[in-house]
């Protein structure tokens, strides 16, 4: 038993880079799913696919790399709330990453979106990692 699914999804796709890897399977969840569209979308990932079996489901992310240097296109992926220390954020004091280079992905009451959708929108909620 995993006891912080979302720690161990960025674990897998941290490993995955470092290693070398072009696909990493994760076993699915609604949150995991919202993540890798906004990875997607901002384009850390080349593509995705939700495969659904009897029990739970699996998402396979093929991983993003530079075509020059084969350097991974995540430099770092942090989790900043934990299950023991959650951080809650208002939707004035949301977190810049590497001054706007970077993105935080968030839980608001609208759904996950990322610091810049949740600045326009005005809305607040957890932080649930950084990405650059």
């Amino acid at each position: 038993m995993v006891t912080d699914p979302i720690s161990d999804y960025l674990t897998r796709v941290r490993n995955a880079q470092s290693a070398g890897h072009k696909v990493v399977e994760i076993p699915a969840s609604n949150i995991k799913k919202e993540i890798t569209k906004i990875l997607f979308d901002q384009g850390y990932i080349l593509n995705y696919k939700f495969e659904d079996n009897a029990v739970q489901g699996i998402i396979k992310i093929a991983l993003k790399y530079d075509r020059q240097t084969n350097k991974p296109a995540i430099k770092s992926i942090q989790r900043a709330s934990k299950p023991g220390l959650r951080k809650y954020t208002g939707s004035k004091t949301l977190p810049r990453v590497l001054n706007g280079l970077g993105v935080a992905i968030i839980s608001t009451s609208k759904g996950v979106m990322t610091d810049k959708k949740a600045r326009e929108e005005k809305v607040g909620g957890e932080v649930i990692c950084y990405v650059y």
